[in-house]
């Protein structure tokens, strides 16, 4: 069976301070993009399907999208590279868009941009994060067994490997039993404090403790091609709520699983990855990423240049 990777790329990147998506960090200049797509390919995984803004097109095919395509499959095919636009050109007619909103409408908004190049069961991730080897292999052996509706999966990671030091991150926090998600809290302002703990700061400045080996959710989601039915339903209905005015709220992916599982539409497995996650939140994470990435090459995990 056929797995489509889908990369969300489509983010402004407000914190980073430019384009994270398409910065180069790697021993030869990699974009953290290349390492999902390779990582996926030699999982076995066929199709790659950009989400990104239409003013990223040219980066992006230059930078990561071409090479993709000299890639080939595990059975000796070209890979099929698909570029798919997040833009308010896809919002339904019943909504108007504010004149003063340039924020894109969340990761929902995103997986349903790419709903016209998936047609085989797919994961989704971030463009600036980086999942590791074992992630795309676990994901893409789970994919196969996936029932055509009515399941889904997730990898998951431990919260204390996913925070920054630089600043406060957006997690989903996870409840799980039995190797199923049980519920998804989407969790703002995830400080790290000088103590050491992790705390949540969105409501209260003292912060309030959080579990650091609890699950989260770092937007790497498995689905069958039904699902986007049921997006489709949950981001009308997500358009209809907003209130008016409202130029930043999103529809996010942690909170639609949330509201699947909670209405008995979908069961989703929670798989573990032996990798570490890492990404780029601020400028500052920078330094650890480049030389996180050096490590892997150094250790003959990647070839000397992911560049074909």
């Amino acid at each position: 069976m056929k797995a489509t990777l889908v990369i969300m790329a489509a983010g402004l990147g407000s914190r980073f301070g430019g384009v994270r998506q398409i910065a180069g960090i790697g021993p030869d200049n990699e974009i953290l993009m290349e390492y999902s797509v390779h990582d996926a390919v030699r999982a076995g995984f066929s199709k790659v399907v950009f989400i990104i803004k239409p003013e990223l097109t040219d980066s992006v095919k230059k930078l990561c999208g071409d090479n993709a395509a000299k890639l080939k499959t595990a059975s000796g095919e070209p890979v099929e590279v698909c570029y798919a636009y997040q833009t308010f050109d896809s919002i339904p007619s019943f909504y108007k868009v504010p004149e003063d909103r340039t924020k894109p409408f969340g990761t929902v908004h995103a997986i349903l941009s790419a709903r016209e190049f998936v047609n085989e069961p797919f994961i989704a991730i971030n463009a600036d994060d980086y999942y590791g080897i074992d992630a795309f292999k676990i994901a893409c052996d789970k994919l196969q067994m996936l029932p055509s509706d009515g399941e889904g999966m997730m990898v998951g990671y431990y919260l204390k490997n996913t925070v920054s030091k630089n600043g406060s991150v957006t997690r989903g926090v996870c409840s799980c039993e039995d190797g199923l998600l049980k519920k998804v809290t989407e969790t703002f302002k995830i400080t790290c404090f000088p103590d050491g703990s992790i705390r949540d700061t969105n409501t209260d400045p003292d912060g309030v403790i959080l579990d650091p080996d609890s699950v989260v959710s770092m937007n790497l989601w498995g689905f069958a091609p039904s699902i986007f039915g049921h997006m489709s339903d949950y981001f009308n209905d997500f358009l209809h709520g907003i209130k008016d005015g409202d130029i930043k709220s999103e529809c996010l992916l942690p909170a639609f699983v949330d509201t699947m599982i909670n209405s008995g539409k979908m069961k989703v497995s929670v798989l573990s990855s032996s990798d570490t996650w890492f990404g780029m939140t601020y400028k500052e994470d920078l330094p650890t990423v480049i030389e996180a990435l050096k490590s892997l090459h150094d250790k003959g995990l990647y070839p000397p240049t992911l560049h074909i």
